[in-house]
């Protein structure tokens, strides 16, 4: 079964699915190759005009996916994945519409973080609990720090408590909350709204946006990766992570 299912809704309007549900769409190196390769596929068309990205099952995304994550050997590919995956999303010329349900956590989280519209059900559960587990989330932390005031940008990078939508919403962190039988048709009173402007105003829209930061995503990407690789490799990732997989408590060691 794909890990990634494509669907044009419309002539204009190309839905990407995480397909992972008994996983909670958790991110394998594999998930995102193929969707990264969606999201430039979509791109090269010139037919569309807006990308939605849902997750399969009771949640958007749980993030990485912890088995892998604790083979030392697939770190540095995967993290490298991470950074390609967030870096496609925010820089293609589509309208990036992220729907999200139940959950989106860490790097779930993140490529959420990414688009240019989050409608979240109520009730889902949003955060980065990447310390817990001896991570840094660095690699989201440029899209957060565009959106958030540091000061709620630093309560869920240091706390990795989760918060729900309401709170999400309250905070800049979403765009609409509405039941979870609504998500439908919110997600398509954006897209019609969208498909009102001119092709080319809305990318170089998006291009400005970029430019306008005294840094571009790609810089801090390319910054916040060396800081994510070097806690991946850290004493602190293999305990963390291992403590998740094992369900206890991390050992953490003075520093």
């Amino acid at each position: 079964m794909p890990a990634v299912l494509i669907e044009k809704q419309s002539s204009r309007i190309t839905v990407l699915t995480l397909n992972r549900p008994e996983r909670r769409n958790a991110l394998t190196i594999g998930l995102m190759t193929d969707l990264t390769a969606a999201i430039d596929a979509a791109s090269e068309d010139d037919t569309q005009r807006i990308l939605i990205l849902r997750g399969a099952g009771p949640a958007f995304c749980a993030g990485l996916d912890m088995n892998e994550t604790a083979e030392p050997e697939k770190a540095h590919e995967s993290g490298g994945m991470v950074a390609r995956t967030l870096l496609a999303l925010s820089q293609t010329r589509l309208v990036t519409i992220a729907v999200v349900h139940g959950a989106a956590v860490a790097g779930g989280a993140g490529i959420m973080s990414a688009c240019d519209f989050v409608v979240a059900a109520e009730g889902t559960r949003i955060g980065y609990p990447e310390v817990k587990r001896g991570l840094v989330a660095g690699l989201v932390m440029t899209f957060l720090r565009r959106q958030l005031h540091e000061r709620d940008a630093r309560e869920l990078l240091l706390t990795s408590e989760l918060i729900d939508a309401a709170r999400a919403h309250t905070i800049g962190l979403v765009n609409r909350v509405v039941s979870s039988g609504e998500l439908e048709s919110e997600v398509q009173k954006i897209a019609a709204s969208v498909l009102q402007g001119a092709p080319g105003a809305l990318a170089q829209s998006k291009r400005l946006l970029e430019q306008l930061w005294p840094t571009s995503v790609k810089e801090d990407i390319e910054r916040a990766l060396a800081h994510h690789m070097h806690a991946r490799e850290s004493h602190e990732a293999r305990e963390g992570v291992a403590a998740f997989l094992e369900k206890r408590a991390p050992a953490w060691a003075p520093q």
